[in-house]
């Protein structure tokens, strides 16, 4: 018997059910050795996706906040249309429903660090001047027979290397340390991945000074300590040590060093980078042990369809489609009690409906599974995510990061979608601008291949790549879904239109939305993932950073 379902969920599912389910369309085939143009692809019904974002923005849906009903209803309903297009169910149970687990931690810390220098042996517990993330990963030893000292402006020195003892780490990798600096804090708690252990392992210190008058997080007495963590991220893999440390630590590291840590800071304090060096006759021996019970759980949802390939040799590789399905919910009292990161509510409009943010997204999503799901075929297999919590804090694609529905390495690109229904400040002359995102950090290829098929565009977009500047002081880069795929070294592309007077606003409603402008995004969004899952080439992660690429100076293109 299944479970009586709460009266609003009903009612939501009364509302998705009346949807016309159709029979799936006969599949268009494409034979293996037959090329598929742009123009054999169908064109996405504007009225659709009105259809679809009129509801998803609706009051009934009371702002789609992660954890409430009205998320549910909304998962629902792209879940139902998903159902009658036909695709692959890629959640749990044969659902379209992807549990995600916030989970909170009791942790308890007993990780340390011993330095061996001058013939001297100290231990520093966490919280004896130096400072462990609470989710320091799985229980490890690393011993490092030399340290690194590494400024953030002046390249690495050569690199001292691990031990390969049967507790420590791999051979060949590396400890940073840096020198003292303005530029750098306590490592983040719950980061999406920066960090995580990838080709080798490489160890960090950053310099904390401890705060006045000699009690804080870094030089507490030696000392098991306890905390709490949530999150919804593993906790049990191997995430490399970045840790924190005072002067205490850092005076004791730099026994027997050339340069003393007042001559380190004092040429900080004058604008001089310190010069990097490596010290051979340290060892540095970092213990990772900490412990976690879980104390309460949430769950929510992803909504996850698959699309098979056609092709035997690569239907088990993939190109993800992403967007996030929450926005911010509503308000229980007026503009006097403010919401975190939204703007007030006039008396008598409490929801903040997201029609843009990221309605547009979800809706865009949708019309992407419909049209692979009914006309012809990549040889790639392609993944569709509506991403749960993004405005928590990146939850759905953190989890489905960390607990992934198909292989990571077999992931080709990520390309996700936040806001594509609107112009930049409500500015006519960006009409046909989208920006694009991160495409060129990881794989060059990934943004060639966007800049060609623009350009094979009837309609050529203006692709505005401003807020991919590292300097951006938006950090838009960081702050949606593809970031937790791009943290794990997947290409990514986030495609996006720019703020405007109605983000995170209880006016982000559908009667702004441009219908021709969302459509025509869309499209070419969706014309790009084909290219790359109907492509025998894999992209190339030759991680050369922004501006690269085609259209660039000093790219294939120049300027």
């Amino acid at each position: 018997m299944s479970p009586r379902l709460h009266p609003l969920r009903a009612a939501a599912l009364a509302l998705v059910l009346s949807v016309p389910v159709l029979a799936q369309s006969s599949a268009v085939r494409v034979p293996m050795d037959v090329p598929v143009s742009h123009a054999d692809l169908p064109a996405f019904n504007e009225q659709d996706l009105r259809e679809w974002l009129t509801f998803l923005s609706s009051d009934t849906l009371q702002g789609r906040e992660v954890f409430t009903e009205g998320y549910g209803m909304a998962a629902s309903y792209v879940a139902d249309h998903l159902r009658s297009w036909g695709l692959t169910p890629l959640g749990d149970d044969g659902t379209y429903f992807q549990v995600v687990k916030e989970r909170t931690y009791q942790v308890t810390r007993h990780s340390s660090v011993t330095i061996e220098a001058n013939g001297r042996s100290r231990t520093f517990a966490d919280g004896d001047h130096v400072t462990f993330p609470v989710r320091a990963g799985s229980r490890r030893t690393l011993t490092f027979t030399g340290v690194d000292f590494v400024s953030p402006d002046v390249p690495p020195a050569a690199g001292a290397t691990a031990d390969a003892s049967p507790t420590s780490t791999t051979a060949g990798s590396r400890l940073l340390v840096y020198l003292p600096g303005a530029r750098f804090g306590v490592p983040r708690e719950d980061s999406p991945d920066e960090g995580d252990e990838g080709p080798g392992v490489t160890a960090t210190i950053r310099f904390v000074p401890a705060p006045p008058g000699g009690e804080g997080a870094t030089n507490r007495q030696p000392a098991v300590t306890t905390t709490r963590l949530t999150t919804v991220r593993r906790v049990d893999g191997a995430i490399t040590p970045q840790l924190s440390g005072d002067e205490t630590f850092y005076e004791a590291l730099l026994a027997g060093a050339p340069r003393s840590l007042d001559d380190l800071r004092d040429e900080a304090r004058r604008g001089r980078p310190p010069a990097p060096f490596t010290l051979r006759n340290v060892t540095v021996t970092i213990h990772v042990d900490n412990t976690y019970d879980v104390v309460s759980t949430r769950l929510t949802e992803n909504v996850v369809g698959l699309v098979p390939g056609r092709d035997p040799k690569l239907r088990d590789t993939y190109v993800f489609f992403g967007a996030h399905l929450d926005h911010v919910g509503y308000r229980q009292a007026g503009p006097v009690e403010q919401q975190a990161d939204c703007r007030p509510a006039p008396p008598g409009d409490l929801i903040f409906n997201g029609a843009d943010d990221d309605g547009s997204g979800t809706t865009a999503l949708m019309a992407m599974a419909k049209a692979l799901a009914e006309g012809p075929k990549p040889k790639r297999s392609v993944v569709f995510i509506w991403h749960a919590g993004e405005e928590a804090g990146l939850l759905g694609s953190r989890y489905m990061a960390d607990f992934p529905v198909v292989p990571l390495d077999h992931v080709q690109a990520e390309l996700n979608i936040d806001m594509i229904g609107r112009n930049r400040d409500d500015d006519p002359s960006q009409a046909n601008t989208v920006y694009v995102i991160g495409a060129d950090r990881i794989s060059t290829d990934l943004h060639n291949l966007l800049v060609e098929t623009n350009r094979r565009a009837d309609r050529p977009l203006t692709l505005d790549y401003e807020f991919n500047d590292p300097a951006d002081p938006n950090s838009f880069y960081t702050r949606s879904d593809h970031y937790s795929y791009a943290s794990k070294g997947i290409p990514i592309a986030f495609f996006f239109t720019g703020e405007h007077p109605d983000y995170h606003a209880n006016t982000d409603s559908v009667e702004k939305i441009l219908f021709p402008k969302l459509v025509r995004i869309a499209q070419f969004i969706y014309q790009s993932g084909f290219d790359i899952a109907n492509s025998d080439r894999t992209l190339e992660r030759d991680n050369r950073g922004p501006r690269a690429g085609k259209g660039f100076a000093g790219g294939p293109l120049g300027t």
